[in-house]
């Protein structure tokens, strides 16, 4: 199988709200780069919101989908935190986490009503993004003498590659962000500029 370097994703920020006999579910969906950011958002929420009863949660990155994590957040286990995985699942999106906040409308819904509730929040979240496929990138710095400059810049542009930040002085370096499928190629053609070092940074 040829390595797949896209995955689906969510461009902005979206949100969605399902109610049930009283209960109202407010689910937000945010794009997400690392388990770093869950935190922050998660206590925004929780700020936002002081009086809602569960603030249940779930989150999937990387491009092989392996890691997810869910938070029922004092809902029945597996009401909550897995039906929301499992709507991101079924999507096939990855790099983004929904959280669903949760007001009790004072009549129990019951474990199958509970799930149902965490779905559709969380559908109608996701049905309310702009969905995107991105490519999985490596990034690189390459640092070059600024007599180079015009080779460096011609591969480039001929392979097409993301440039993230530039710096240019006696010695110049440039971050690029190049496609997983390209990275033997560009790095082929870089190293051959005399004087040129490429290092890896880590994957986006």
């Amino acid at each position: 199988m040829l390595f797949d370097d896209t995955y689906k994703t969510i461009e902005n920020p979206a949100e969605g709200v399902f109610r049930d006999r009283g209960s109202k579910f407010l689910a937000y969906a945010y794009p997400i780069g690392s388990e770093n950011d869950i935190k922050a958002i998660v206590a925004r929420l929780k700020s936002e919101h002081p009086k809602a009863n569960h603030h249940c949660w779930a989150m999937r990155l990387t491009i092989d989908r392996s890691v997810f994590r869910v938070n029922d957040d004092g809902e029945p286990s597996g009401t909550a935190g897995r039906p929301i995985l499992n709507t991101l699942l079924s999507k096939d999106l990855t790099n983004l986490l929904v959280v669903v906040v949760r007001y009790f409308g004072g009549t129990l819904l019951g474990v199958p009503g509970l799930i149902n509730a965490y779905k559709a929040a969380t559908e109608d979240a996701l049905n309310h993004s702009v969905i995107i496929s991105k490519t999985v990138n490596d990034v690189y710095t390459i640092s070059f003498d600024y007599l180079q400059m015009n080779d460096v810049m011609r591969i480039i542009k001929e392979e097409g590659l993301g440039v993230l930040n530039q710096q240019f002085d006696n010695d110049c370096s440039i971050q690029l962000s190049i496609r997983k499928t390209q990275v033997e190629q560009a790095l082929f053609k870089l190293s051959k500029v005399n004087g040129s070092q490429v290092k890896y940074n880590h994957s986006i």
